[in-house]
């Protein structure tokens, strides 16, 4: 287990929950993020998550009322978002969709400084978590987005904003009728696309065998990606992506994670690559072959 999973609490019991009565409209946390940041601004469609609520720790609420004004963000689409005013600097800048508590992201954060991470999720204990994580490891490269990500990509940031994009883990939605709920569709990755710089680098990773097949198949048909495995099919596991508990207790299970790494390749030559992203695709595979 990381070390960075052990961040101090506040100075309250050790992993009490936050217990509050709040008059009927008070929001749950009056300085932290709202609970329906776009409210009815946008059209009813089937999102591919669903809001969990559970409790919220001592030092997770702490966080969230402290560090959210200066490091959260609420996606209510009313805005088109400035990222360099965002992080404060230029650097190239990973959205990664779904963080869970944040683990893999902190870690990621601060083994690669110079590229910032705007992680998005609807989980408020995982929001705090980040952000306790990150406060705790002096991270200064990330930054915490709650809500719908298609509103973010579609309502708030601009073309070829992206150097990144990380979906790790996402809710397979296991059963059939539910399939349509999955985040990576063909309509998704064409909404991506147009925030993606040209060799932005694609990584997902899934436990759900079906689901990993179906991410194969779509992202290997869009015209807009292509696969840095010269032969097709799934990567290993790159060094740069952190083993997390859930991952490790699912091999500990006998699940298969599947990872894969694509890139957005360069408008207008589909199919093409140029030799700076062939170099790239080597570099990231050398880096698997050491880190799986």
């Amino acid at each position: 287990m990381s070390e960075f999973l052990n961040t101090p609490e506040a100075p309250h019991a050790p992993g009490a929950s936050i217990r509050h009565t709040r008059d009927k409209g008070e929001p749950r946390f009056p300085n932290g993020p709202k609970a329906d940041p776009a409210g009815s601004h946008f059209e009813r469609r089937i999102r591919s998550f669903q809001p969990r609520r559970s409790r919220v720790t001592a030092g997770q609420a702490d966080a969230l009322q402290r560090l959210w004004a200066d490091r959260g963000l609420d996606i209510d689409g009313q805005l088109t978002l400035d990222l360099a005013e965002l992080f404060g600097n230029t650097n190239p800048v990973v959205l990664e969709i779904g963080f869970g508590m944040g683990e893999a992201t902190a870690q990621m954060a601060a083994a690669d400084p110079d590229t910032n991470v705007l992680a998005v999720d609807v989980h408020t204990p995982g929001q705090g978590n980040l952000l306790n994580l990150a406060d705790h490891m002096g991270l200064t490269n990330v930054r915490v987005g709650n809500g719908d990500a298609i509103i973010l990509l579609r309502e708030m940031l601009t073309p070829d904003s992206l150097g990144g994009l990380r979906v790790y883990f996402p809710d397979p939605w296991p059963k059939k009728r539910h399939h349509k709920r999955r985040l990576i569709q063909p309509e998704f990755l064409t909404l991506a696309a147009t925030r993606l710089k040209p060799g932005a680098l694609v990584h997902c990773a899934t436990d759900w065998e079906p689901y990993a097949e179906q991410m194969l198949e779509v992202l290997g048909a869009h015209p807009g990606f292509e696969n840095t495995v010269p032969d097709g099919g799934f990567a290993p596991r790159p060094a740069f992506r952190p083993l997390t508990r859930f991952e490790g207790q699912g091999l500990d299970k006998g699940h298969v994670v599947n990872d894969l790494l694509f890139r957005r390749v360069q408008h207008g030559q589909h199919g093409q690559h140029t030799e700076e992203h062939r170099e790239h695709d080597q570099r990231d595979n050398d880096q698997s072959s050491t880190g799986a």
